[in-house]
């Protein structure tokens, strides 16, 4: 090493080999229930994809306790092929007392169409849940969850707090569309709503919970090029007068990959501004970094996957829900008046110009009213 920088000082030419250091990647483990399990592919020969598959094993411990817990529980996708254009679909009932509850979780799973993990897709894409619960009304096919499908392995699992989106269901029966890009290979989705209730009040005391009862839609995302701000305008609205919570709730990931890597690999910043004081902000600061999502298997975050599963990634890792992005913006707020929020998407706290390629971002956003 050191006669090559000696020779890099010198502007002399030093002669640089690549190889590929070849390692097993056919390993089993035992999981805590005693059952063979495979442990994915590793990359590189290191025992950090034994540790990664090991806190997967305690992280699937801990999801299957949480899922003991009491609720009322509703089947939508049972082992269902999700593909093509119209993906999984399925119209349910709902729960008569629904809005007795005020904790909804989606309890979903992706797996392949065999039991190993060479039969599952080789990419990586974006799923999202869509629900229409009236046809005719303003809510009908916006997003309920999302979630990145895993490099070639088929044992995701995940359990994602959607609470606030209980105002979304807004009929008797609902219908559930749940897709990815037409073109990708097939999954076998698995989904079930679950309904309970806390006595977790605003103040953090044990005592009446407070109920999501009325949302209003806010922004989307779009092209993140040096037009990406210029097309959002303030939104107005006024607070029910039974209201004592105000949330804003917002699901965003960054796709592509312009000049700067953005908006996959690059740090971008998103900002909800309300009534032109308040600024609240989530930042991707864990984009790029090596071992962004390998850091996060503790969350849910797929093991062991074939690709780039390791590297940090705006907003979303692979093999792993979108986890939803909440803020009380009740104190900020004119109970009786006029309000207006406002967003905005930075890249190194300025407007996004890439030069070519520009990447984009996905977000549903909404206002959400408790009582």
């Amino acid at each position: 090493m050191a006669a090559s920088l000696l020779r890099c000082r010198g502007q002399k030419p030093v002669n640089v080999s690549f190889q590929r250091t070849p390692s097993p990647n056919f390993f089993f483990g035992i999981d805590q229930d005693g059952k063979l399990a495979e442990m994915g592919w590793f990359l590189y020969p290191t025992f950090k994809f034994l540790v990664w598959q090991t806190q997967w094993f305690d992280y699937a411990q801990q999801l299957h306790g949480q899922l003991q817990k009491p609720s009322q529980t509703i089947n939508v996708f049972n082992h269902t092929l999700m593909q093509g254009d119209r993906g999984a679909v399925a119209t349910v009932g709902l729960p008569e007392d629904l809005f007795s509850f005020d904790v909804f979780q989606l309890d979903t799973s992706l797996s392949c169409p065999d039991p190993w993990d060479e039969s599952c897709a080789p990419w990586d894409h974006t799923v999202q849940l869509f629900v229409c619960c009236d046809r005719q009304g303003p809510l009908c096919g916006l997003e309920l969850g999302r979630w990145i499908t895993a490099f070639r392995r088929g044992i995701g699992r995940w359990l994602t707090d959607a609470s606030p989106l209980l105002a979304l269901l807004d009929g008797g029966v609902c219908t559930f569309t749940m897709k990815t890009v037409p073109w990708a290979k097939p999954w076998i989705t698995s989904l079930n709503l679950r309904f309970s209730k806390s006595n977790q009040s605003i103040s953090g005391k044990q005592s009446e919970a407070l109920q999501p009862f009325l949302l209003q839609p806010l922004f989307n995302g779009g092209t993140f090029d040096k037009n990406y701000n210029k097309g959002y305008k303030p939104i107005n609205f006024t607070v029910p007068a039974s209201t004592r919570k105000v949330e804003i709730y917002a699901v965003i990931t960054g796709h592509g990959s312009d000049d700067q890597g953005c908006c996959e690999f690059c740090v971008t910043s998103h900002h909800f501004v309300v009534n032109d004081k308040f600024n609240h902000s989530m930042v991707f600061d864990e984009a790029g970094t090596a071992f962004g999502c390998a850091d996060h298997v503790t969350e849910g975050v797929v093991p062991n996957e074939h690709g780039t599963w390791l590297y940090g990634r705006g907003g979303w890792c692979d093999g792993q829900q979108v986890t939803p992005w909440r803020t009380d913006i009740t104190s900020q707020l004119d109970m009786t008046g006029s309000n207006t929020v406002l967003y905005f998407g930075l890249y190194n706290g300025r407007d996004p110009n890439p030069t070519s390629n520009p990447g984009y971002i996905i977000m549903y956003s909404y206002v959400v009213f408790f009582k």
